[in-house]
């Protein structure tokens, strides 16, 4: 159930990061009210109830269904159900994202695994399909090391690169009212373009979607370079227009606000800080060894007039984007812990904030395994405001049949 907090925030028309900044505490902090971790203080409340307009009124159901598609942890799913949606099918079929996707997203229907083995049928009729379908046919690390390999990619890449297929075939049989998908920004250049067309193709011309399409930074959102492709297609033509998003200024977060205080101000959590002042574990520094082969290979690189190198950051900082390699020797994001000392890996945690997770998300699955997810995950702030553009325009295409709806899932 939604807390009093959340209901009055919901009214106000604020996101979280708006109303943390017109209050003047921290995002994290927000979070903590939302999920009733801990209570505001009547001052707090008072406020929020002056922007909100009045007492609090019960929060309807906005009137759409979706379903998740390789749904990773469930970072699309978290932005599209605070917009009101509801996730009737998701399906993902790593069991270890499987494990962190149940941890934080609890139904009475088990998660479908492999895609290609579903039935178009057997998924519920649904008004929009989110999908992150895998990206690394189309990324530019990942057809580097396909080209290294000898081995195909983009649409050649029989075990990933066709599946975006899957999707096409269910968004042709279903006929939601609206799509988004997201990829890595190359997918646009992948092949000269070609690859791109060919998704162009299928979506605007076979299948009938009004497109529109843009690529994200989630610097504008959160203290990480990641630019990302968004895809949003609606059935019936609509209003919509990228000018609605509501862009913070790019450098308004910084690593302060995702690291681990270290100060006291937050609780110990199981092996990620420890003690009194919830320290970060010294298993995330890096060790002699492992932090002299990284300089080593960077100054290497720097000789032969190449970029490569190892990512240093501070508290003022903004970061470079989080891979789901990063568990190999965390060397694109290392946190600098002063002169004289070895940097340190992000926690676990940490990489939950820098997607744009709260601090009540689970994280049920080892180190190495939470690596991968959270470089595979979304930027969540993203999407929820991609999301909150995106809902009007699909309840305007569903209006005529959206009474019978509100009462079919009040």
């Amino acid at each position: 159930m939604a807390t009093e907090f959340t209901k009055l925030r919901l009214q106000t028309g604020y996101t979280v990061e708006q109303l943390a900044g017109e209050l003047g505490y921290s995002e994290r902090q927000v979070f903590r009210w939302e999920n009733g971790e801990t209570k505001p203080r009547k001052a707090v409340l008072d406020r929020v109830r002056d922007l909100a307009g009045g007492d609090v009124q019960p929060v309807p159901f906005a009137g759409f269904t979706f379903i998740d598609l390789f749904a990773g942890i469930g970072g699309l799913r978290t932005a599209f159900e605070e917009t009101g949606g509801r996730c009737v099918f998701t399906s993902e079929w790593d069991k270890y994202a499987q494990l962190t996707y149940q941890a934080n997203h609890r139904d009475n229907r088990p998660v479908a695994g492999d895609i290609t083995q579903v039935h178009v049928m057997d998924i519920p009729s649904h008004d929009i399909l989110v999908a992150g379908f895998p990206c690394q046919p189309f990324s530019i690390a990942g057809v580097s090391k396909k080209n290294a390999l000898g081995r195909a990619h983009g649409f050649k890449d029989e075990t990933q690169g066709t599946l975006f297929f899957d999707v096409a075939r269910i968004i042709d049989a279903h006929r939601p009212a609206a799509f988004l998908l997201e990829n890595v920004k190359n997918l646009q250049n992948h092949d000269k373009g070609r690859t791109f067309e060919v998704i162009r193709r299928t979506l605007e011309d076979e299948l009938g979607y009004e497109l529109h399409v843009r690529v994200i930074n989630a610097k504008h959102y959160l203290p990480q370079h990641r630019e990302r492709i968004v895809i949003v297609g609606f059935r019936e033509p609509t209003r919509f227009a990228w000018d609605a998003l509501e862009l913070p200024q790019i450098g308004e977060k910084r690593m302060r606000d995702i690291l681990h205080p270290e100060d006291g101000s937050e609780e110990p959590e199981g092996h990620f800080t420890l003690g009194k002042c919830a320290s970060v574990n010294e298993k995330y520094t890096l060790t002699d060894k492992l932090w002299a082969y990284l300089q080593g290979y960077a100054e290497k690189h720097k000789a032969a007039g190449n970029g490569f190198g190892f990512g240093l950051v501070g508290p003022d900082d903004t970061c470079r984007t989080l891979s789901a390699r990063y568990y190999k020797d965390g060397s694109e994001i290392l946190i600098s812990r002063g002169k004289g000392k070895n940097p340190r890996r992000l926690t676990p945690r940490e990489c939950a904030r820098l997607m744009g997770l709260p601090d009540s998300f689970k994280i049920p699955v080892s180190d190495t395994q939470a690596y991968k997810q959270f470089g595979n995950s979304v930027a969540v702030p993203v999407f929820r405001e991609v999301a909150r553009i995106m809902t009007p325009h699909v309840l305007e295409i569903l209006s005529p049949t959206k009474d019978a709806r509100q009462k079919k899932y009040a």
